[in-house]
This record gives C-alpha cells, structure tokens and sequence, in this order.
C-alpha cells in the first residue's frame, strides 16, 4: 500500500514496468493533454492514478486556464470566486494533481468559453480555439520534446464534445505528436523526440452507462442514466455546432466518420483507483458539485460494472496486437530489445 492508502501495483507482464532498472532502460512516461483544469480529472483518471502508482513518469499539458468557465456548484457562487475564477482555477488543479501524483504544467493559452445561445455567438479574439494551428501547437512541441513520453493521450476529431477548446485541443495534439520528431519543424524547441503511441479517450459511450444502469437497477438502487439512455442518439445538439465558422475548418471527412463511434481497441483497468478519480474530480470544486450525478452511481457499482477506462490507438510506431489492456503494450517490448537504450528518439 502507499502512503494513501491506494494499492501499488507491481511491474509484471501485463502491467508497465515500474522504475528504471538494468531490466528496464528508463522509466516509462505518459502524458496527457487536455483543454481545462478539470478535464484531466474525468477522462482518464483513474489510469493515471494506476500508471503513477506503478512508477510510471505522467505529466498532464493543460492548454487553457479555464478562465471563462462556468461556476457549476452553486456553494463556489460567490463575488470573490467569480472575480478571480483563473486563479482559483489553478489553485484547484494543483490539488487535483497532488491526489493524482502526476506532473502538470499549463501551455499559456487563453479558455474560448462555451458558446451559448441560438444562433451561436462568435468566439472572443485571442482565444485558444482561435489561434493559428502551428501558434497554438508550438508549447506542446516544446512539453513533448522536454518530457519525452513514450504514449500520449487526448481527445478524438470531435474534442469528445464539441467545446471549441476540446476540438482544437485533438488539432494540436496530433500535429504535435508527428511535428516533435522533425528536426526542421518548431526550431528552438528542443530536440526531436518521436512519441510511440497516441490515444483518443472514450470516455462516454452507451455501452458504459448501460452497464452501469443496468447494475444499479440490480441492486435495487434508483439509476440516473435512464434519461441519459434516452436522449444519448438524439444529435441535434451536436448539428448545432457543426455550422459555426471556428468548427467548419475542421469539418472534414475523418471528423465526420468518427462522429457516431470509436472502437475501443484498448481497455485499461484500474477500478481500484476509481475512488482516487473521485477525490481529484472532487478538488475541482468549482466545476464540480458533490450532489451532483457525476457522483450518483456508488464507486463498488462502477468497479463491477465497468471496471476500465477506454481507449481508441489512434496511432502506433511499435507492434501490439488488439485488443489492448496496457497503454504501453509493443512500448516496453521496443525498451528491451533497444540496444541505445533511446527507443522514441528523433525520427529517421
């Protein structure tokens, strides 16, 4: 057990190595990007949580403050909260990162908001959603050619929901993870590093809210997500956002085909961290109130219901076979048989 209290879980096949060793060449390193503080606390958590427990090396790049977002919990409502809602923002990540053991660092950039009403307003000048691709990718370039992570995870073509920060958030991310390998490309930067993997969280599937639905009716436990089954293919909502000018530009093919669905190609599991999860969720008190349904399904329903958290491969430089429950399967196989000892390094 660690000093929380959360179980430690021993390198073994099947399960990252845990520390650098003459087994191993260097610790394993992953990293998260994310549009918010708060958005490294509901997707992907919890596999943090299991990886940083194990010795893995994790890093969260957050790109916005948070700045212009909403207060959700109505006992955070107050003048002082709502005047210096950056900083506050801040103050509850670096709570949220010390519950979560991780390294964080945000990339400077200004929140877009979420636009809201009919027809939707413009985006504010100088936003992140805003920002030329290669202008808002530069500062991940630099954080992946610093921290080196051998897997890096972020949202799909759709941001997981269309928030202009989420959406532009997976543009950066897949430009960085090629881009960091190019010694012509970003210069001043740092040098070139070749991440092996790249992932889109699914986070929010029907399959999962069925199964956990469907536990809690067992237990005789009245569910929340019977609504939720009910409206989750209506898509007007998300025909909405399609017609504004910010999306349009990304409105391409790839991003229409992956609308409906992700395969899940890999499944981590991690129900004994699910509480952890909970507890750096909870820190984000802004955005998150403890009566609310993010916290309405009991942790032992969620750990036999759906005791992972998904993944779709969305790139891969090494060999794993499908389907996954390791984010670094094929990575730490590449580590042993390296003989520099340097697998990820600059692109040739």
């Amino acid at each position: 057990m660690s000093g929380r209290g959360t179980p430690v879980l021993p390198a073994r096949p099947g399960r990252p190595a845990a520390t650098a060793s003459p087994r191993w060449p260097a610790p394993l390193r992953l990293m998260a990007v994310h549009a918010h503080p708060d958005d490294e606390s509901s997707k992907g958590a919890a596999t943090m949580a299991r990886y940083v427990r194990s010795g893995v090396d994790v890093m969260v790049c957050t790109l916005t403050g948070g700045e212009r977002g909403d207060i959700l919990n109505k006992a955070m409502e107050r003048p002082e909260i709502r005047a210096n809602l950056g900083s506050v923002r801040r103050e509850e990540m670096a709570r949220a990162r010390e519950i979560l053991g991780v390294r964080q660092q945000f990339l400077g950039f200004t929140d877009s908001g979420l636009p809201e009403g009919d027809p939707l307003p413009p985006l504010p000048q100088g936003c992140f959603a805003l920002q030329k691709l290669e202008d808002a990718a530069g500062p991940l370039v630099r954080a992946v050619r610093e921290f080196r992570p051998h897997v890096m995870l972020t949202y799909d073509q759709n941001g997981g929901y269309p928030h202009p920060d989420h959406v532009m958030t997976h543009q950066v991310s897949v430009e960085a993870f090629g881009a960091a390998a190019d010694p012509d490309r970003y210069p001043g930067s740092g040098e070139p590093w070749q991440p092996l993997k790249l992932y889109y969280f699914v986070s929010f599937h029907k399959a999962r809210f069925t199964a956990l639905h469907e536990e809690m009716e067992r237990r005789g436990l009245e569910s929340p997500y019977k609504e939720w089954l009910r409206r989750w293919d209506d898509q007007e909502w998300l025909r909405r956002w399609d017609d504004q000018e910010w999306l349009r530009r990304w409105d391409d093919q790839d991003r229409a085909a992956a609308r409906p669905r992700l395969e899940i190609t890999t499944r981590v599991p991690c129900a004994d961290f699910f509480a952890v999860r909970d507890q750096a969720l909870l820190a984000h008190a802004t955005q998150i109130d403890p009566g609310s349904s993010w916290f309405a399904c009991p942790v032992e329903v969620r750990q036999a219901a759906w005791p992972t958290e998904d993944y779709h491969l969305a790139r891969s430089l090494v060999n794993a076979e499908l389907p996954e429950d390791d984010l670094f399967a094929g990575v730490r196989e590449m580590l042993l048989v390296s003989a520099a000892g340097t697998p990820g390094g600059p692109a040739r």
